[in-house]
């Protein structure tokens, strides 16, 4: 039997409806199509975009046959498809770019700065101090309302109208475990100088002069503007709270001042001895009917109790089962107080209210500060584990960076933004009325990323004074 052969005028139809895939099956090692203009070799790799120093450049090839490609020459975009032959995306190239630029710089300053950490370096203990600042700046921001009316300017809270929002106060009161973390710190930076021959003085004047030095240019920026309002014809009400929204913040560092200059003496000091300290003192003034000053006491018993359990942190006393003991028994011990003894359920000062448990603090608010205390060593491991991410590591290093500076100015920031408002002409919700409900508090949820970039400017003027302190520990 003869064989049949095709003519070339019989198979020009079917050769013609398959020229890209015989293309393809020429190519020993099919190519992902890539955008118009570019050259394969060019045309990175998500992995080589975040490291581009560590990805070497593929050799040249010729660009793959494709399905013929529309461009827009106004529109400068771009059109990807894959080799399955899935419907192309468009990409504005204009929009992308930007990102492709800053992404990579983003990854190096990341790596830069985690190969720069000392392998010696506890990240946890500056990420327990990260959450610490964070959380009392947020809280600051969702309790604190400057209400504007018949030309003056008061403070108030959303807390007293709105009871409910009281666990606001459970997540962003945070000071036990700022003091949790100075206890560590102190503990272990006083013994390491003892081990160099420091003199406990030098040591002391080191650690005072970094907490100090970023205070005094708060104040004397603030007595400058303080000067300037009164001249100005700024009311002596509006000022006075103004002035108390700034200086209030500060008792907190003179406590923990006086606790860091007393670390040689309380560093071997068991939790309980002024845990038994609070608890007399509230039974003199609860129970009693004892004076109020006597309350004075617990503004250096409550918070030495977290600061104590730092330091037996430092000398290796506390497991993972001291966590959970402290969480619980913390947790419980608060809401005993809560429900049965008359203790008020917020963790923040509210305007108005008979009992405070923060100033000073109360048996309630230092039982909180254990069961906070519990949950930090609880989170020790997962922190460890995140933080061998270059890009979280970063994050955490460069707020510690920045600690003291965002601390002293974020009311700040927040009174400025509120100053800046006034220029609206009307008052406007979230910022300048009472917080009277839900709309309020979406609206001033709104605002925060608003207070951020304010305080992200106070951090550019004024960060060159905490620099100059040193190290962040």
């Amino acid at each position: 039997m003869r064989e049949h052969r095709t003519s070339p005028q019989e198979a020009g139809p079917a050769r013609r409806a398959v020229p890209q895939t015989a293309a393809r099956d020429r190519r020993e090692t099919p190519q992902a199509p890539v955008p118009v203009g570019r050259h394969p070799s060019t045309a990175a790799t998500p992995a080589r975009r975040a490291f581009p120093q560590a990805a070497a450049p593929a050799p040249p090839a010729d660009p793959p046959a494709t399905a013929p490609v529309r461009r827009d020459a106004a529109k400068a975009t771009s059109v990807r498809g894959d080799a399955a032959g899935a419907a192309p995306v468009r990409r504005d190239a204009a929009s992308a770019a930007p990102a492709r630029r800053v992404l990579p710089q983003v990854a190096d300053l990341a790596r830069r700065i985690d190969a720069a950490t000392p392998p010696t370096r506890d990240r946890t203990v500056d990420a327990l101090r990260a959450l610490a600042v964070l959380g009392v700046v947020l809280g600051h921001w969702l309790v604190t309302a400057l209400v504007v009316d018949t030309g003056t300017v008061h403070g108030t809270s959303p807390l007293a109208p709105m009871p409910q929002l009281a666990p606001i106060s459970w997540v962003f009161q945070t000071l036990a475990v700022f003091f949790l973390v100075g206890g560590h710190v102190a503990a272990k930076g006083y013994a390491a100088a003892r081990g160099r021959g420091t003199r406990y003085r030098d040591w002391l004047a080191a650690r005072l002069l970094r907490l100090f030095r970023p205070v005094a240019a708060l104040l004397v920026t603030w007595a400058v503007a303080a000067a300037a309002m009164l001249v100005g014809g700024v009311r002596p009400e509006t000022l006075s709270t103004l002035l108390k929204l700034v200086l209030t913040p500060l008792w907190f560092l003179l406590v923990f001042a006086a606790l860091t200059a007393a670390t040689p003496l309380v560093a071997k000091l068991h939790p309980l001895w002024p845990l038994a300290v609070v608890l007399c003192v509230d039974v003199i003034r609860f129970a009693l009917g004892g004076p109020e000053v006597l309350g004075l006491l617990n503004l250096g018993a409550g918070w030495l109790v977290p600061y104590c359990l730092g330091a037996l942190w430092a000398r290796g006393g506390l497991r993972t089962r001291t966590g959970i003991v402290l969480l619980s028994c913390g947790a419980a011990a608060t809401a005993a107080l809560i429900l049965f003894a008359g203790y008020p359920a917020s963790m923040v000062g509210v305007p108005g209210a008979a009992v405070s448990n923060l100033n000073p603090p109360t048996l309630a608010a230092v039982c909180f500060g254990l069961a906070q205390c519990g949950a930090a060593l609880l989170l020790l491991e997962p922190l460890r584990r995140l933080l061998r991410r270059p890009l979280a590591w970063a994050g955490v290093a460069l707020l510690n960076l920045a600690a003291m500076t965002v601390f002293l100015w974020h009311q700040t920031a927040m009174m400025a933004v509120t100053a800046l408002g006034l220029l609206a002409g009307r008052p406007l919700p979230g910022l300048h009325t009472e917080p009277d409900g839900p709309g309020w508090v979406l609206a001033r949820i709104g605002g925060l990323p608003v207070f951020a970039c304010a305080l992200l400017v106070c951090w550019a003027a004024y960060r060159t004074y905490e620099r100059r302190s040193g190290r962040t520990r």
